[in-house]
């Protein structure tokens, strides 16, 4: 076309330039529209995409089947609107809950609709047994968004490219057990709904038990419900369930597996007959705690106080929040009736599987997906720990399977990594709200629990550690002793209320260790030995006194260190002598000196020679050499007598104390009679352990009847258990006996309970932490202590004597003493004669003087008494004589007056007398 417009142009010769331009120009614009027109015929032909059809199958009648069903839909919506070469197609099966619905769900999909993979609610039993009846199944990639509990070596191998996107149903198990544990519950109640893999799967329950085992707890109780869907009137019959549940004693319940509608009306049920009152704990599950915030005001009313776990995810990451708009947009519009439009942790679960889809499907070829790269959407396993409480719930911890529990998460990198350093495990649970706005940790049992038996020995030989009173006027029975102290103090150390009653036994210990055997009594507490042929019967707890088996005999009195000890080298008699003696001497001595001796002359300087002459520091000379001969004995004497002293105070420091019997070996070769409690193992022991011959032992069933026979030599050796042998020798502290010989080690005294019993390994650690406080120490010097006080009150003086056989009598110095006290009466006498000789005179004259004042005197006191009595004398004659006058005219005018009135009486007389 271009070569014939030139030609023209060049034929045309005179034309002028500007025409040849416009034609130019005009030719152009009509190839260029020529070329736009075939450019749009070719993009107006139609395009070939790539049609991709996916497959779901969900609960749509749940709340969380219809989180998924929208998170899907949110996912498949983005990817058609970003991709021209691939469209997916989403086809929704509503399964309503049911296990063979789920099955002809997934058959349908693959045969009729011939998806490419299925994603949903579907178990891996379940699409086992539909590949069983298409085989289409198995090439097809299934994707599960439950929990799962079957091992990979497990899995059936007609389903290759079964793929698991929920969390290890194990996990939960084990963090509901680290739950119980961390508030020491021991035995609680399972509730769970009987659907998809728990219906089908024995070992989840298996798995439960063992973790609650691992923390010291037991599955005490069982709940199973069918189906929600496939139930006529659930309440109902839920409501009859619970109340057959409420005649048990345990409080502890944990919703292992359930729909968040079966949940509620649990709930609602248990708080309408009292199951959800103070001293109750319920624990919920990931399925029903991931649900909460997308739940309406009366769910959270029904679930005051539970505290549940869910799975941790971010929720403050660009790619939620985009997805929490569109989710709540589209939610609002296709479920109007629906409160909360919050996406739960389900939601975007289902959305990050449906992207995985969606990922693969952008690399795929020819409808092909690629199960390598679904397969990596696993979720790392951390749960948060949550509590109910007022119009939804607070967060409280995380706990993962291998770092328990923490308040706090550190970082993210590839996995979620809980933070240590910070971690306080005993700060985590500080604060909970539980039911019935109780803050204390529940109890776990019902008040109304039936009481234990316990069985108490009745004739148990010390009263120490077992006593029982009978009070009449209360008609009580008391318990008291060491032992019941002990047993007190664990149980208020129990996690949980422990109901009892004491009951005496009157058996032996081992007869009461048959009957806990036998279970007719629920345990035995007491001053029970721990032996190897009693523990095969029955479980003891943890040793609460440490105990061996120990031989008391006689032994020589060890000497007390009192304040007055060095009183004890002399007797009473000993000492009373010395004094008397010690002042009559001193006495004699300042009678002879005191007249030429100035410094004798005062009572004073009498006293202070009495001391000074005992440590022969005596710096007064004696004169007289009558009062040398008096002081020499006597000097003589008290160097005895300080030495006796001397050494009788040494042996009384230094006594050592020895036993009448060395060892057990000799008891045996003198065929020595034995003493021991005929109620405990001990006789036992002794035959069988140690050889003695049961002939040669002597039961007895109190403590206080071994000092009598010790005394009438009725035994030589007593055998007692440690704790037994402190008891005694406190109390009889006086009585001179002492351990000898070797301790022969047992396992000590422990409370006795059935072999498998929950509350011996409560009762050990409660006794452990007692024995590490140092309560148990305590409460057994109280113990001795009282005994040892009333024992020092007890003890008799002759007792106290016998315990210092080594003091000096009066006797080995009596005739020192007489030598002493003679010399002194002999120079005494003299002295006295030598008086009398020389001032006979002064003293005839002293005399009479005295004899004529005394002589004066008796002369004014006898005429004293003479003036005195003629003075008294004389006023008693004028009183007499005035008393008789007196009476004499009282007597006239008497007299005078009764004449006439007797004159009168006899007319009277006479003139009756006449007529």
């Amino acid at each position: 076309m271009t070569l014939s417009l030139l030609q023209n142009i060049s034929g045309m010769g005179r034309k002028s330039s500007s025409q040849l331009i416009n034609i130019l120009c005009f030719n152009i614009i009509l190839q260029l529209l020529a070329c736009s027109r075939v450019q749009r015929s070719y993009s107006l032909e139609p395009q070939r995409t790539n049609n991709i059809s996916i497959g779901a199958v969900l609960d749509l009648v749940s709340l969380m089947g219809k989180h998924q069903k929208i998170a899907m839909e949110i996912a498949v919506e983005e990817f058609n609107n970003q991709s021209s070469s691939s469209k997916l197609n989403l086809q929704i099966k509503d399964s309503h809950g049911n296990s063979a619905q789920v099955i002809a769900s997934v058959m349908d999909l693959s045969q009729r609709n011939q998806v490419h993979a299925i994603i949903g609610t579907i178990t891996h039993n379940e699409a086992t047994l539909a590949s069983e009846f298409s085989d289409t199944i198995k090439n097809i990639p299934i994707m599960s968004l439950t929990s799962f509990a079957a091992k990979p070596e497990l899995l059936s191998p007609r389903l290759p490219h079964f793929i698991k996107v929920g969390d290890d149903i194990n996990l939960h198990m084990q963090c509901i057990a680290a739950i119980v544990g961390k508030f020491k519950w021991k035995k609680v109640t399972v509730i769970y709904e009987l659907n998809n893999d728990l219906a089908s799967d024995p070992g989840i329950l298996l798995s439960l038990s063992y973790s609650l085992r691992l923390v010291g707890s037991e599955i005490d109780n069982h709940l199973a419900f069918p189906s929600l869907a496939t139930l006529s009137d659930p309440k109902s019959m839920i409501e009859k369930e619970l109340n057959s549940l409420k005649k048990k004693s345990n409080r502890v319940f944990l919703i292992v597996h359930s729909s968040l509608e079966l949940a509620n009306i649990l709930c609602e049920k248990a708080k309408e007959i009292g199951l959800m009152e103070k001293g109750s704990a319920w624990i919920i599950p990931n399925e029903v705690a991931g649900l909460l915030d997308s739940v309406n005001s009366s769910v959270i009313f029904n679930m005051q106080g539970v505290v549940g776990f869910k799975t941790h995810f971010m929720e403050m990451n660009e790619t939620f929040r985009k997805f929490k708009f569109k989710f709540q947009r589209k939610f609002a519009l296709e479920y109007p009736e629906e409160d909360s439009i919050n996406p739960s942790i389900f939601a975007f679960q289902a959305y990050d599987a449906t992207k995985a889809i969606v990922e693969t499907a952008k690399k795929s070829s020819q409808g092909k997906l690629r199960l390598e790269e679904i397969s990596e959407t696993i979720l790392s396993p951390t749960f948060n720990i949550i509590n109910v409480i007022g119009k939804s719930y607070r967060e409280m911890a995380f706990w993962s399977p291998s770092l328990g529990f923490s308040k706090n998460i550190a970082g993210y990198n590839k996995a979620m990594e809980i933070n240590t350093n910070n971690d306080d495990s005993n700060e985590v649970f500080k604060t909970v709200y539980w039911p019935g706005e109780l803050l204390s940790v529940p109890k776990g049992h019902n008040n109304e629990e039936r009481f234990l038996r316990i069985g108490i020995p009745s004739n148990g030989a010390f009263s120490q550690f077992v006593n029982m009173e009978y009070d009449q006027s209360k008609n009580e029975t008391f318990f008291s002793g060491f032992s019941i102290n002990v047993f007190e103090a664990a149980v208020k150390r129990l996690p949980y209320d422990l109901n009892y009653n004491f009951s005496p036994f009157g058996g032996s210990y081992d007869e009461m260790v048959d009957q806990v055997y036998n279970k007719t009594l629920d345990a035995a507490v007491g001053d029970t030995s721990i032996v190897a042929y009693r523990y095969h019967l029955v479980d003891f707890s943890q040793p609460y006194v440490e105990s061996g088996l120990h031989m008391v005999v006689t032994e020589q009195p060890e000497k007390s260190k009192e304040t007055w000890m060095f009183l004890h080298a002399f007797k009473k008699e000993m000492w009373l002598m010395m004094i008397a003696m010690h002042i009559f001497l001193g006495f004699v001595i300042w009678l002879i000196e005191r007249e030429v001796n100035e410094d004798l002359k005062g009572l004073g300087s009498m006293l202070w020679f009495l001391v000074t002459v005992l440590f022969y520091a005596h710096r007064e000379p004696i004169r007289r050499p009558l009062a040398r001969v008096v002081l020499t004995p006597w000097f003589f004497a008290i160097f005895i007598v300080t030495n006796s002293f001397t050494a009788s105070l040494t042996s009384i420091t230094i006594s050592q104390v020895k036993p009448s019997v060395l060892n057990i070996e000799t008891l045996k070769e003198r065929n020595s009679p034995i003493g021991c409690d005929g109620n405990s193992f001990i006789v036992k022991y002794l035959t069988e352990v140690l050889r003695f011959k049961h002939e040669n032992i002597r039961n007895f069933s109190s403590i206080n009847d071994y000092p009598a026979a010790f005394e009438n030599k009725e035994i030589e050796a007593a055998f007692f258990v440690a704790p037994h042998a402190k008891v005694f020798l406190a109390k009889y502290a006086c009585k001179g006996l002492i351990k000898a010989g070797n301790t022969f080690r047992l396992g000590g005294f422990g409370f006795v309970f059935p072999k498998g019993s929950s509350l011996a390994a409560d009762i050990s650690e409660a006794v452990l932490n007692m024995i590490e406080s140092g309560e148990t120490e305590e409460l057994e010097k109280d113990m001795l202590n009282e005994i040892e006080n009333e024992s020092k009150a007890n003890c008799s003086s002759l007792e106290r004597k016998g315990k210092n056989n080594s003091s000096i009598g009066l006797s080995p110095f009596l005739g020192l003493f007489s030598i002493c006290s003679t010399f002194a009466i002999l120079a005494l006498s003299y002295h006295v004669i030598c008086l009398l000789v020389k001032n006979v005179e002064t003293l005839k004259n002293y005399t009479i003087l005295t004899l004529k004042q005394l002589w004066r005197i008796w002369r004014w006191t006898t005429n004293f008494f003479s003036r005195c009595c003629s003075k008294l004398q004389s006023r008693i004659v004028t009183r007499v004589r005035s008393c008789t006058e007196t009476r004499n005219a009282e007597e006239n005018v008497t007299n005078s007056q009764q004449i006439p009135v007797v004159i009168e009486l006899v007319d009277s007389v006479l003139a009756a007398h006449a007529s």
